[in-house]
């Protein structure tokens, strides 16, 4: 019986919730768990503080750019995944340029603005093309690859879910941020973008989780080449012991 061919696993049996402990294990894997949430957060939530404080545009965006390059030093010092604290640090920096160059404090957020519209859209029109951008995100994490694109159609349905959601849901936050941005004061649009950092993000996250949790297993690529390769080295032994046996007659 081959992967493709096994049957669904059944959610209420241990090796179900085996299954959805997996599939909570590689979420907070992939979108960087509780350090993750706060490296994302605590720069643009430094910034605001600031700039609601004394005003100076220099010294916030120069202290939540520090304060980026400080998270991602404690990553480095430790050794830990430094992808979520660089891409901070990159959203900080090119924040900072564009307030920098405008005169303009709200303009420190108008690139993380953007890149979440952008993202929203992807995760639609990958969607609608057939190849969902959250199945892209998490196949490797899962060790499916895009093994759930053509050998595991209930899976390919659950992404196609997820990605809506998250689609739908940045959308959603994109239709709040962007009135605001031309009409609201810096401090009001500051502490309204902080305030909606992590609640879509959980929304989504969650709302992923009980696709997936409901999807059929992940096909392990990884193991079926090994069990492939080691198959073909049985089989060389094999080949090997009948050329000798056939030698000694």
């Amino acid at each position: 019986m081959t992967s493709v061919d096994k049957p669904t696993t059944d959610r209420a049996t241990p090796a179900g919730q085996a299954d959805k402990a997996v599939t909570e294990a590689a979420l907070f894997e992939a979108f960087g768990g509780v350090r993750g949430m706060v490296e994302t957060v605590l720069p643009g939530l430094l910034f605001v503080t600031i700039f609601t404080i004394n005003k100076n545009l220099h010294f916030s965006a120069i202290a939540a750019l520090g304060v980026s390059l400080v998270l991602v030093a404690v990553r480095l010092v430790r050794r830990d995944t430094v992808k979520h604290a660089f891409s901070g640090v990159f959203g900080v920096a090119f924040g900072v340029v564009f307030a920098m160059m405008t005169g303009n404090a709200k303009d420190f957020y108008l690139p993380g603005m953007l890149y979440t519209l952008g993202l929203a859209l992807a995760y639609i029109i990958t969607t609608l093309a057939g190849v969902p951008l959250i199945g892209l995100i998490l196949g490797p994490v899962f060790k499916e690859n895009l093994s759930w694109r053509t050998r595991n159609p209930g899976r390919k349905k659950a992404y196609a879910k997820a990605s809506w959601a998250w689609g739908l849901i940045l959308l959603a936050k994109c239709a709040i941020l962007f009135p605001l941005y031309w009409w609201a004061d810096t401090t009001q649009f500051g502490w309204v973008l902080v305030a909606l950092k992590i609640p879509p993000f959980l929304l989504a996250v969650y709302l992923t989780w009980v696709f997936l949790a409901k999807a059929p297993p992940p096909i392990d690529v990884f193991a079926e080449l090994e069990a492939e390769e080691e198959a073909e080295k049985e089989a060389e032994k094999a080949r090997k012991a009948a050329d000798r046996d056939r030698t000694d007659v």
